[in-house]
Protein backbone atom coordinates (compact mmCIF):
# COMPACT_ATOMS: atom_id res chain seq x y z
CA UNK A 1 0.00 0.00 0.00
CA UNK A 2 1.37 3.40 -0.95
CA UNK A 3 1.31 6.38 1.38
CA UNK A 4 -1.50 7.91 -0.66
CA UNK A 5 -3.63 4.81 0.03
CA UNK A 6 -3.24 5.03 3.80
CA UNK A 7 -6.23 6.16 5.81
CA UNK A 8 -5.81 9.64 7.31
CA UNK A 9 -5.03 9.75 11.01
CA UNK A 10 -7.97 10.89 13.12
CA UNK A 11 -7.36 14.14 14.96
CA UNK A 12 -8.91 15.39 18.14
CA UNK A 13 -11.61 18.01 17.73
CA UNK A 14 -10.26 19.89 20.72
CA UNK A 15 -8.28 23.09 20.23
CA UNK A 16 -4.51 22.87 20.50
CA UNK A 17 -2.34 24.99 22.76
CA UNK A 18 0.84 25.55 20.74
CA UNK A 19 3.80 26.41 22.97
CA UNK A 20 7.06 27.56 21.38
CA UNK A 21 9.57 27.67 24.20
CA UNK A 22 12.98 27.03 25.69
CA UNK A 23 13.84 24.41 28.31
CA UNK A 24 11.98 26.27 31.06
CA UNK A 25 8.79 24.74 29.65
CA UNK A 26 9.87 21.14 30.20
CA UNK A 27 12.50 21.13 32.96
CA UNK A 28 11.62 20.46 36.56
CA UNK A 29 13.65 20.59 39.76
CA UNK A 30 15.61 17.47 38.80
CA UNK A 31 16.08 17.95 35.06
CA UNK A 32 14.41 17.63 31.69
CA UNK A 33 11.12 15.79 31.21
CA UNK A 34 9.12 14.37 28.28
CA UNK A 35 6.63 16.73 26.70
CA UNK A 36 3.67 14.74 28.05
CA UNK A 37 4.69 15.01 31.71
CA UNK A 38 1.54 16.23 33.49
CA UNK A 39 3.48 18.49 35.89
CA UNK A 40 5.00 20.95 33.43
CA UNK A 41 3.11 24.18 32.89
CA UNK A 42 2.02 23.66 29.25
CA UNK A 43 0.19 20.48 30.26
CA UNK A 44 -1.27 22.11 33.38
CA UNK A 45 -2.70 24.81 31.10
CA UNK A 46 -3.97 22.30 28.56
CA UNK A 47 -5.71 20.28 31.25
CA UNK A 48 -7.36 23.36 32.74
CA UNK A 49 -8.59 24.59 29.34
CA UNK A 50 -9.53 21.13 28.05
CA UNK A 51 -7.16 21.54 25.08
CA UNK A 52 -4.52 19.34 23.50
CA UNK A 53 -0.93 20.58 23.77
CA UNK A 54 1.81 20.78 21.15
CA UNK A 55 5.09 21.72 22.85
CA UNK A 56 7.90 22.65 20.47
CA UNK A 57 10.96 23.55 22.52
CA UNK A 58 14.64 22.98 23.11
CA UNK A 59 17.25 23.98 25.62
CA UNK A 60 18.86 27.34 24.86
CA UNK A 61 16.21 28.51 22.41
CA UNK A 62 15.87 32.22 21.73
CA UNK A 63 13.35 34.27 19.76
CA UNK A 64 15.36 33.49 16.65
CA UNK A 65 14.81 29.75 17.20
CA UNK A 66 11.05 30.31 17.50
CA UNK A 67 11.09 31.92 14.06
CA UNK A 68 13.05 28.99 12.67
CA UNK A 69 10.56 26.55 14.23
CA UNK A 70 7.64 28.38 12.65
CA UNK A 71 9.25 28.29 9.22
CA UNK A 72 10.89 24.86 9.33
CA UNK A 73 9.09 22.49 11.74
CA UNK A 74 6.15 20.57 10.20
CA UNK A 75 4.76 19.90 13.70
CA UNK A 76 4.03 23.61 13.96
CA UNK A 77 2.50 23.71 10.49
CA UNK A 78 0.08 20.91 11.40
CA UNK A 79 -0.83 22.38 14.79
CA UNK A 80 -1.51 26.01 13.84
CA UNK A 81 -4.76 25.31 11.91
CA UNK A 82 -6.23 23.70 15.06
CA UNK A 83 -4.66 26.09 17.55
CA UNK A 84 -6.77 27.84 20.17
CA UNK A 85 -3.78 30.00 21.07
CA UNK A 86 -0.01 30.16 20.55
CA UNK A 87 2.31 30.95 23.44
CA UNK A 88 5.77 32.26 22.61
CA UNK A 89 7.63 31.50 25.84
CA UNK A 90 11.20 32.56 25.13
CA UNK A 91 13.34 35.55 26.05
CA UNK A 92 15.23 34.33 29.08
CA UNK A 93 18.11 32.99 26.99
CA UNK A 94 18.07 36.08 24.76
CA UNK A 95 18.81 38.29 27.74
CA UNK A 96 21.55 36.21 29.41
CA UNK A 97 25.17 37.42 29.23
CA UNK A 98 27.09 35.71 26.45
CA UNK A 99 30.59 37.25 26.31
CA UNK A 100 31.71 34.31 24.21
CA UNK A 101 29.93 34.20 20.82
CA UNK A 102 26.63 32.34 20.87
CA UNK A 103 27.64 30.69 17.59
CA UNK A 104 30.63 29.15 19.38
CA UNK A 105 28.41 27.55 22.01
CA UNK A 106 26.04 26.20 19.37
CA UNK A 107 28.85 24.72 17.27
CA UNK A 108 30.66 22.89 20.08
CA UNK A 109 28.72 19.67 19.41
CA UNK A 110 30.15 19.49 15.89
CA UNK A 111 33.82 19.57 16.86
CA UNK A 112 35.76 16.42 16.05
CA UNK A 113 37.38 14.26 17.29
CA UNK A 114 35.49 13.81 20.57
CA UNK A 115 38.61 14.32 22.67
CA UNK A 116 39.11 17.77 21.19
CA UNK A 117 35.42 18.55 21.65
CA UNK A 118 35.64 17.71 25.35
CA UNK A 119 38.64 19.97 25.83
CA UNK A 120 37.01 22.89 24.01
CA UNK A 121 33.73 22.43 25.91
CA UNK A 122 35.58 22.34 29.23
CA UNK A 123 37.35 25.57 28.30
CA UNK A 124 34.07 27.23 27.36
CA UNK A 125 32.44 26.12 30.62
CA UNK A 126 35.41 27.50 32.56
CA UNK A 127 35.40 30.86 30.80
CA UNK A 128 31.64 31.53 30.64
CA UNK A 129 30.96 32.16 34.36
CA UNK A 130 34.16 34.17 34.70
CA UNK A 131 33.32 36.48 31.81
CA UNK A 132 29.55 36.65 32.53
CA UNK A 133 29.91 39.46 35.14
CA UNK A 134 30.73 41.76 32.23
CA UNK A 135 26.99 41.48 31.46
CA UNK A 136 27.62 42.11 27.78
CA UNK A 137 26.98 41.16 25.10
CA UNK A 138 23.76 39.25 25.65
CA UNK A 139 22.88 36.15 23.63
CA UNK A 140 20.45 38.12 21.46
CA UNK A 141 20.14 41.92 21.63
CA UNK A 142 16.63 43.21 22.47
CA UNK A 143 16.27 44.81 19.05
CA UNK A 144 16.83 41.48 17.31
CA UNK A 145 14.65 39.60 19.79
CA UNK A 146 11.76 41.90 18.99
CA UNK A 147 12.36 41.63 15.26
CA UNK A 148 12.08 37.85 15.44
CA UNK A 149 9.05 38.05 17.74
CA UNK A 150 7.31 40.38 15.30
CA UNK A 151 8.18 38.19 12.31
CA UNK A 152 6.65 35.24 14.17
CA UNK A 153 3.53 37.17 15.19
CA UNK A 154 3.02 38.52 11.67
CA UNK A 155 3.40 35.05 10.14
CA UNK A 156 0.82 33.60 12.52
CA UNK A 157 -1.53 36.53 11.88
CA UNK A 158 -1.21 35.95 8.14
CA UNK A 159 -2.19 32.29 8.52
CA UNK A 160 -4.79 32.78 11.26
CA UNK A 161 -5.88 36.42 11.80
CA UNK A 162 -8.18 35.25 14.61
CA UNK A 163 -5.47 33.33 16.50
CA UNK A 164 -4.50 34.71 19.93
CA UNK A 165 -0.72 34.95 20.37
CA UNK A 166 0.60 35.25 23.92
CA UNK A 167 4.07 36.63 24.65
CA UNK A 168 6.23 36.42 27.76
CA UNK A 169 8.72 38.53 29.66
CA UNK A 170 12.00 36.79 30.55
CA UNK A 171 12.33 34.61 33.61
CA UNK A 172 14.87 35.31 36.35
CA UNK A 173 17.79 33.18 37.54
CA UNK A 174 20.50 32.78 40.15
CA UNK A 175 22.79 30.58 38.10
CA UNK A 176 26.51 30.25 38.81
CA UNK A 177 26.99 29.40 35.13
CA UNK A 178 26.12 33.05 34.36
CA UNK A 179 27.80 34.51 37.41
CA UNK A 180 24.39 35.31 38.89
CA UNK A 181 24.25 38.18 36.37
CA UNK A 182 21.12 39.20 34.47
CA UNK A 183 21.75 42.84 33.68
CA UNK A 184 20.32 42.33 30.19
CA UNK A 185 16.83 41.62 31.52
CA UNK A 186 15.58 45.23 32.02
CA UNK A 187 16.34 46.19 28.41
CA UNK A 188 14.70 42.99 27.17
CA UNK A 189 11.60 43.63 29.31
CA UNK A 190 11.34 47.19 27.98
CA UNK A 191 11.70 46.16 24.34
CA UNK A 192 9.27 43.23 24.56
CA UNK A 193 6.72 45.31 26.46
CA UNK A 194 6.85 48.07 23.85
CA UNK A 195 6.46 45.54 21.05
CA UNK A 196 3.56 43.80 22.80
CA UNK A 197 1.70 47.04 23.51
CA UNK A 198 2.15 48.17 19.92
CA UNK A 199 0.74 44.93 18.53
CA UNK A 200 -1.94 44.07 21.13
CA UNK A 201 -0.06 40.98 22.29
CA UNK A 202 -1.00 39.87 25.83
CA UNK A 203 2.04 39.26 28.03
CA UNK A 204 2.78 36.92 30.93
CA UNK A 205 5.69 37.99 33.14
CA UNK A 206 7.59 34.77 33.81
CA UNK A 207 9.97 36.52 36.18
CA UNK A 208 7.16 37.71 38.39
CA UNK A 209 5.56 34.27 38.43
CA UNK A 210 8.68 32.29 39.34
CA UNK A 211 10.88 34.66 41.36
CA UNK A 212 9.92 33.29 44.78
CA UNK A 213 10.46 29.72 43.65
CA UNK A 214 13.84 30.45 42.04
CA UNK A 215 15.02 32.05 45.27
CA UNK A 216 13.84 29.06 47.31
CA UNK A 217 15.40 25.67 47.78
CA UNK A 218 12.67 24.03 45.72
CA UNK A 219 13.96 25.11 42.32
CA UNK A 220 16.44 23.22 40.17
CA UNK A 221 19.95 23.44 41.67
CA UNK A 222 21.24 24.91 38.40
CA UNK A 223 19.59 28.20 39.40
CA UNK A 224 17.81 28.58 36.05
CA UNK A 225 15.08 25.97 35.88
CA UNK A 226 12.07 25.96 38.16
CA UNK A 227 10.46 23.83 40.82
CA UNK A 228 6.88 22.61 40.66
CA UNK A 229 5.40 25.62 42.45
CA UNK A 230 6.75 27.85 39.68
CA UNK A 231 5.16 25.67 37.00
CA UNK A 232 1.83 26.01 38.80
CA UNK A 233 2.19 29.79 39.08
CA UNK A 234 3.07 30.14 35.39
CA UNK A 235 0.15 27.89 34.42
CA UNK A 236 -2.31 29.96 36.44
CA UNK A 237 -1.08 33.19 34.84
CA UNK A 238 -1.23 31.61 31.37
CA UNK A 239 -4.77 30.31 31.85
CA UNK A 240 -6.01 33.75 32.91
CA UNK A 241 -4.30 35.46 29.99
CA UNK A 242 -5.39 32.93 27.39
CA UNK A 243 -9.01 33.02 28.53
CA UNK A 244 -9.05 36.82 28.43
CA UNK A 245 -7.43 36.84 25.00
CA UNK A 246 -9.78 34.21 23.55
CA UNK A 247 -12.81 36.06 24.95
CA UNK A 248 -11.59 39.37 23.51
CA UNK A 249 -11.04 37.82 20.08
CA UNK A 250 -14.49 36.21 20.16
CA UNK A 251 -16.10 39.53 21.05
CA UNK A 252 -14.25 41.25 18.21
CA UNK A 253 -15.47 38.66 15.70
CA UNK A 254 -19.04 39.06 17.00
CA UNK A 255 -18.86 42.85 16.58
CA UNK A 256 -17.62 42.49 13.01
CA UNK A 257 -20.45 40.05 12.24
CA UNK A 258 -23.05 42.41 13.71
CA UNK A 259 -21.65 45.23 11.59
CA UNK A 260 -22.04 43.12 8.46
CA UNK A 261 -18.34 42.57 8.01
CA UNK A 262 -18.62 38.80 7.69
Amino acid sequence: MTSSDAAPTAQSERPVLVVLADSLAYYGPEGGLPSNDPRIWPNLVGRELGWDVELVARIGWTSRDVWWALTQDPRVWSAVPRAGAVVVAVGGMDSLPSPLPTALREQLRYIRPPAVRRVVRAGYQWLQPRLAPLGWPVALPPRLSVEYLESSRAALAYMRPDLPVIGTLPSVHRSDAYGGVHTGRPAAVSAITEWAEGNDVPIVDLGEAVRDNIESGDANPDGIHWGWDAHVQVAEAMVRTIRQSVAAESNAVDRIAMDGGL
